[in-house]
């Protein structure tokens, strides 16, 4: 990983750690035995939950967009909350939701 994405994943890591915070969240990082990695996972004491990838173009979007729907398949939904949301934060481009549901957001227009 270069200097500019490891400076960028840290700086919407961050915001994501004030964010949590807000609401008394931890922010974890999930990767399994099998190679799945999730950037971020914030998580708050009532259980709710979100999925969060990292991306610095708006390109590996839909690589990041996979990972989180292959993570949020694993979760048994009996034991643990559906995801609150599934979210692939980029550097840069517009906000929107594609068909699976999950939102693709620049780091710009996240607010607490």
């Amino acid at each position: 990983m270069d200097y500019q994405k490891r400076l960028f994943e840290s700086l919407a890591i961050k915001d994501l750690r004030i964010y949590a915070d807000t609401g008394n969240g931890k922010v974890f990082h999930y990767r399994d035995s099998r190679g799945l990695e999730i950037d971020s996972v914030v998580e708050y004491a009532d259980g709710t939950w979100g999925g969060f990838e990292i991306k610095l173009g708006t390109g590996a979007a839909d690589e990041a967009a996979n990972n989180l729907l292959k993570f949020a398949a694993k979760i048994d939904t009996e034991k643990a909350k559906a995801p609150a949301t599934l979210t692939v934060i980029t550097g840069n481009g517009f906000a929107y939701r594609r068909l699976d549901g999950v939102n693709v957001v620049p780091l710009s227009v996240l607010t607490a």
